[in-house]
Order: C-alpha cells, then sequence, then structure tokens
C-alpha cells in the first residue's frame, strides 16, 4: 500500500504513514467495546417488553399492560422498570473517573480488558438473575464495562489512527454500536417466542461481545502515546514504525515525545483543564455529548418496541419494527464512515440537526392526532410514524451518534486528554441516565408533547454546531490547538497571552530534535 501523505507538526509538511493492517485489526477489535455498549441498548429495550420478563420482576408492570383501556402514554411508566435500564449508566458515570486514571497510569489496553471483564461478569449475573437484586447488580457490572470501555476506545483508536483516517476508524466505535443494537434486536425478537426463559437468552447474549473482546485485546497492540507518557520510550518507537508501516517515523515520534514531555510537566490535569486555555475543549467536549441525549435518540433505540406498541403494534411487531429502524441505523452509520474524512464534521452535524428536528416534529404533531388515551392508532399514521423514526434514527447515525465520541477524542492536548475525555464521557453517562429514568414518566405526563421538548434542544444543537464548532478533519490531534482553536473566531480569545503552548513546548520540541530516535 502507498504511503499517505498526513499532516505534520507545525511545519506544513507530511508524516509519511500508511494505512496499514495492523491498524485495522487493533481498531475493529477495540471497537466492540462499542459492540457491548449497542447490544445492551438493543436489549433491554427489548427484554421490557417480554411478558415472561415482567411477571418474573416487574409484576405491577405486567397487570398494568394488560388492564383493559390502560393509558397508551402511562402503561409502562414504573420507576423500577427505568432504573433496570438506567442503573447501568450510573455505574458508568463513577467508572469513567476511575478508567481515565487507569488509562493514564497503566494505558488503553489494560482499561479495555478491563471492561471486557466486567461486562462478561455483568452478562453472567442478569442471565441468571433470581430476583431484582441480582439483576440491577449485574446491570451496574454492565455499567463499569461500559464505562472502561467509552473511556478508553475512542481515544486507542484517535491515538493509533492516521489524521487522515482518524475519521473513519473512530467511527467504526459507533459502527459496532449500531451493529450491537441492531442483533439485540434481531435475537429479541426470536427469543420473545421462547417461554418461559427467552429473556435470560437475550441477556446472557451479552457475553458473547465481551469475550471476543477480551481474547481479541490480547493481540492489539499499546498507542505509542501511552507507551512513551510511561516512560517506554523505545518501545513506543518501535510500535509507531510498526503502526505506520514505514521507517521514518522520527519526526512523528518527536511530536509525541514533545507532547508528552509537557503532558508529564501537567501534575494535575484535571485543574489544568479549568486554565482559560482549556476551557473551549471542555466546553465543546462536554456540551456535545450533553445534546447529542438530548436529541431524544433514546427515545427511539432504549424504548423503540415500548413506543411501537404504545401505537397499538403487538409484542412481535413492535420489535419488528425496531429490527428496521436498527438495520437503518447501521447502515446510516456505515454512510458517516465514507463522508467524515472528506466532507468534515461540521457539515454533517448541521445538515442531520435540521432532518432530526423535522422528523421530531412531524411524529409529535401525527401523535396528537392520532393517538389518544386509550385507543389503537390507525395503520397508516402508525406508519408513517415508523417511516419518520428510520429518517430520525438515519441522521442520528450519520451524525451526532459517532461524531460526539468522534470529536471528544481528537480536540484534547496529550496532557489533559484523558481528564478532558472523561468529562465528556461522564457527561454522556449523566444525560443518558437521566433520559433512560425518566422518559417513559415524561412520556406519560407530557404525551406528545416530549417530542416538541426534544425539537427545542435539536435547535440548540444546530446553533451550537453551526456556531461554536471548530473543523478538525485532518487535523494531527496534537496539532489541534494551533490548527483548529486558535484559528476559531470566539474561542482564539481564550488563548491570548497563554504561554500553555508556547515557550515550553517550543523549548521542549527544540530538545528532542536534538536527540535522534533510536
Amino acid at each position: 500500500m502507498p504511503a499517505i501523505a498526513l499532516s505534520e507538526t507545525g511545519n506544513g509538511k507530511d508524516f509519511p504513514a500508511k494505512l496499514t493492517g495492523q491498524v485495522l485489526v487493533c481498531s475493529i477489535i477495540a471497537a466492540f467495546g462499542g459492540l457491548m455498549f449497542g447490544y445492551d441498548i438493543g436489549i433491554s429495550a427489548g427484554v421490557t417488553t417480554m411478558d415472561d420478563f415482567l411477571i418474573k420482576f416487574f409484576p405491577l408492570v405486567y397487570e398494568k399492560k394488560h388492564r383493559a383501556k390502560e393509558d397508551n402514554y402511562c402503561k409502562y411508566d414504573n420507576q423500577y422498570l427505568q432504573l433496570f435500564t438506567s442503573s447501568l449508566y450510573l455505574a458508568a458515570i463513577v467508572a469513567c473517573f476511575l478508567a481515565s486514571i487507569v488509562c493514564r497510569k497503566f494505558g488503553r489496553k489494560p482499561t479495555i480488558q478491563a471492561a471486557s471483564v466486567f461486562f462478561l461478569i455483568g452478562a453472567i449475573l442478569n442471565c441468571l438473575a433470581q430476583n431484582l437484586g441480582m439483576l440491577i447488580a449485574g446491570r451496574l457490572s454492565l455499567g463499569i464495562g461500559v464505562g472502561f470501555g467509552n473511556q478508553a476506545v475512542p481515544l486507542f483508536i484517535s491515538e493509533i489512527a492516521p489524521p487522515k483516517y482518524r475519521g473513519g476508524l473512530n467511527i467504526c466505535f459507533q459502527l459496532l454500536i449500531t451493529v450491537g443494537i441492531l442483533a439485540a434486536n434481531l435475537i429479541n425478537y426470536g427469543t420473545s417466542r421462547i417461554h418461559p426463559y427467552g429473556w435470560r437468552i437475550s441477556l446472557g447474549g451479552a457475553a458473547v461481545p465481551a469475550l471476543f473482546l477480551l481474547l481479541g485485546s490480547c493481540i492489539i497492540v499499546e498507542t505509542p502515546a501511552s507507551l512513551i507518557e510511561r516512560g517506554k520510550q523505545e518501545q513506543g518507537l518501535y510500535t509507531l514504525r510498526k503502526i505506520r508501516g514505514v521507517k521514518d517515523v522520527e519526526k512523528e515520534y518527536a511530536e509525541i515525545c514533545r507532547a508528552t514531555e509537557i503532558s508529564n510537566l501537567i501534575k494535575h490535569p484535571y485543574r489544568s483543564l479549568m486554565k482559560k486555555s482549556s476551557r473551549p475543549q471542555l466546553i465543546c467536549g462536554t456540551f456535545i455529548h450533553m445534546l447529542q441525549q438530548l436529541t431524544g435518540i433514546n427515545v427511539v433505540m432504549f424504548y423503540a418496541p415500548v413506543l411501537f406498541q404504545t401505537m397499538g403494534y403487538g409484542s412481535n411487531a413492535s420489535l419488528l419494527s425496531a429490527v428496521i429502524s436498527g438495520t437503518i441505523n447501521v447502515a446510516s452509520t456505515l454512510v458517516a464512515i465514507v463522508l467524515v474524512d472528506k466532507a468534515g464534521r461540521k457539515i454533517l452535524l448541521v445538515q442531520a440537526a435540521i432532518q432530526m428536528i423535522i422528523c421530531q416534529c412531524a411524529i409529535g404533531v401525527i401523535l396528537k392526532m392520532f393517538l389518544l388515551t386509550t385507543n389503537t392508532m390507525p395503520t397508516v399514521p402508525a406508519k408513517v410514524v415508523v417511516i419518520l423514526v428510520c429518517v430520525f434514527v438515519a441522521g442520528f447515525a450519520w451524525s451526532w451518534g459517532p461524531i460526539c465520541w468522534l470529536i471528544s477524542s481528537e480536540i484534547y492536548p496529550l496532557e489533559t486528554r484523558n481528564a478532558g475525555y472523561f468529562f465528556a464521557v461522564s457527561t454522556n453517562m449523566v444525560f443518558t441516565f437521566v433520559i433512560a429514568q425518566a422518559f417513559l414518566s415524561m412520556l406519560c405526563k407530557m404525551r406528545w408533547g416530549i417530542f416538541f421538548f426534544f425539537t427545542g434542544w435539536l435547535l440548540i444543537s444546530l446553533i451550537f454546531s453551526a456556531t461554536m464548532l471548530p473543523e478538525t478533519k485532518g487535523i494531527p490531534i496534537d496539532e489541534m490547538v494551533d490548527r483548529a482553536w486558535k484559528k476559531h473566531w470566539y474561542w482564539k480569545s481564550y488563548f491570548k497571552n497563554d504561554n500553555h503552548d508556547g515557550s515550553k513546548r517550543t523549548e521542549v520540541a527544540a530538545e528532542i530534535e536534538e536527540k535522534p530516535a533510536a
């Protein structure tokens, strides 16, 4: 494969590199952390509609579901049922902080391995659950796995990927999230017919991607940045040559060493995030994850079967509708892989926000007109809602779904990367928890108005992505400050009279360039 021209630090030349098989294999294996995450999203949505599962753990919900003339919008309103879904994200919030420390001190690879172990334990507990306490304990273990995986995997991929292909490779993480959701929907569709233990098969299936990641993580390499950051310079140089497929990596190696030297000067990365020059990354990196969850996507992905049953579809039909939307999710994420490094991040975010606004408004209007408290929605409007859900999912899947993870993993300098990404991931988990815990109650209280609630947040997302986010396409992550933030119309004022990337970086770089690579 011919060398691919990649931008070098500061002077406009290029780093020689190839898109090697090593990078591809490592990225795909690591991205199985996304498959674990996606499988859980899809599985938890489906099993909560299975009668056998409800009878064992949530008998009150089962009775309400089958009660004559039950309120369409309130039949699933139960705090314990919502806790089953949301408890995972509560554990993930705490796990993200622990994972950021493990990532920095021990590396990305061990953090990914720990994620797979916790997820495997959680899957076993859920499969064998005999009571609600055991079920929630399994969910908490899954949450720790999700926290560790979401913290480490996008960072891992961003650090080993050549800049020209960083976007597409990083979106492999989101792609496998969508594949996991689709696989879960298909499994739920099959196991819903297996009585009385079909739900156990669904929940236990989470062990498969966890086991694959655990075994696969034994053969992936550690990232050069992590190795050098932990004082393993020779191993870092060897790994860099291995993943780039060329011997001439001295300039890129010097750039990583320079960033590492600066990183080592920062003894308190969380405190450094509070500096004025770190606020643009912190604000954007966390705010986009809040907005991602407030698009309303989890209304669709967590509770798609519940939502479709609310509109009058039967149990199997609602699961089938979720399979259809899951297929659209996967296909549209492939679009993101193709376009993100060509069209850029911003244009996809802006276009999709407009598309999702139209869909949310239309769904809200249709539900207001046709879904009353106790009736069944007519066939034609119900089918239109399914189509609108698919269009909504498509827009999210090629934009806000993958690109938020990508942007937050590439905008921080090495010295605050783990700390900054912790804030991004934990923000995502906090709002995922809030939506998962509150949605069914919000649906009961707000009814069709909930879709206009999310439309308002989508308008904010549109304005924010269009005006406040810099374009990061093709920029090496250790040059992001100089080539993205310092050129942004608003954020550039945060770097005036700031020497954080100035004199110290220049002095360190000069010292490193005088030392030839081993």
